[in-house]
């Protein structure tokens, strides 16, 4: 595809801020605004930045932030859209930041939410049959959103709702990351006499273990149905801790074995 005459706004220039940023470059021009990030940052990465009225200013805005700071973000920037502006988000959760734009974002505002299902570490090899989902919140460009990044990206497109998309992430990514951090506070675990499936868990747990802490609490504590896929896992954890008992001791199994 061509590279677009019209800029692309990007609010947010964190780890997945820059993972969009690179590939988004080449089919836009690109106006990044991230109040936290170093003019030292931004220069390492050979870009320079805007000011956030500026971003807020292009056809197409998207909002990279954490799901947190939403509502504060889509206050700041509702007064410089354009009519008829197209806003995305790529939170790890739908539900609310669709609820957060949709009050938050003039009349005649389009809405995309998305989640891309894949963070720097699964992408590191390109962006080619990875996932994303794609919820219309206002608005009828959600089909056309999901076409460049099939076309352009070569993305799996996943056409969903808020609700739907956070009653399956609430076990996809609730469950990943909290095994991976339980994982990751029992460390060191064993390195030398593992089994292929231990390696695969480990190496799931190191996609997401270096994930910044406001992934996880967006993930388990935005999403409105984490909760409960925590407490059935908690649940059937402990009736299986209770069915196995304490087992044999290792000092009682020595003196058996003598």
């Amino acid at each position: 595809m061509p590279v677009s005459p019209s800029p692309i706004g990007l609010i947010g220039f964190g780890a997945f801020g820059r993972l969009v940023a690179e590939h988004l470059a080449p089919h836009a021009g690109l106006r990044i605004h991230d109040p936290f990030v170093t003019p030292a940052a931004f220069a390492a990465a050979g870009i320079a930045p805007c000011t956030l009225a500026e971003a807020a200013a292009c056809p197409v805005v998207i909002l990279a932030t954490p799901v947190s700071g939403l509502a504060e973000v889509v206050r700041a920037i509702a007064p410089h859209l354009q009519p008829g502006a197209l806003v995305l988000d790529v939170g790890s959760v739908k539900v609310r930041p669709a609820a957060i734009m949709r009050a938050g974002l003039p009349a005649g505002i389009d809405i995309v939410a998305t989640h891309p299902l894949f963070g720097p570490q699964s992408a590191r090899d390109g962006l080619s049959g990875l996932k994303i989902a794609v919820c219309p919140v206002r608005g009828t460009r959600a089909r056309r959103v999901g076409a460049f990044l099939r076309r352009a990206l070569g993305l799996t497109v996943i056409l969903t709702t808020p609700e739907d998309h956070d009653r399956e992430a609430a076990a996809v990514q609730g469950l990943t990351h909290l095994i991976a951090k339980v994982l990751v506070a029992m460390e060191p675990l064993p390195t030398r006499m593992t089994t292929r499936s231990f390696d695969l868990v480990m190496q799931a747990v190191g996609m997401v273990r270096h994930d910044a802490p406001e992934v996880y609490h967006a993930i388990e504590r935005e999403n409105p149905y984490a909760a409960e896929v925590r407490r059935r896992f908690f649940d059937l954890a402990a009736r299986m801790d209770g069915e196995l008992g304490e087992g044999v001791q290792v000092e009682e199994k020595v003196l058996l074995d003598a």
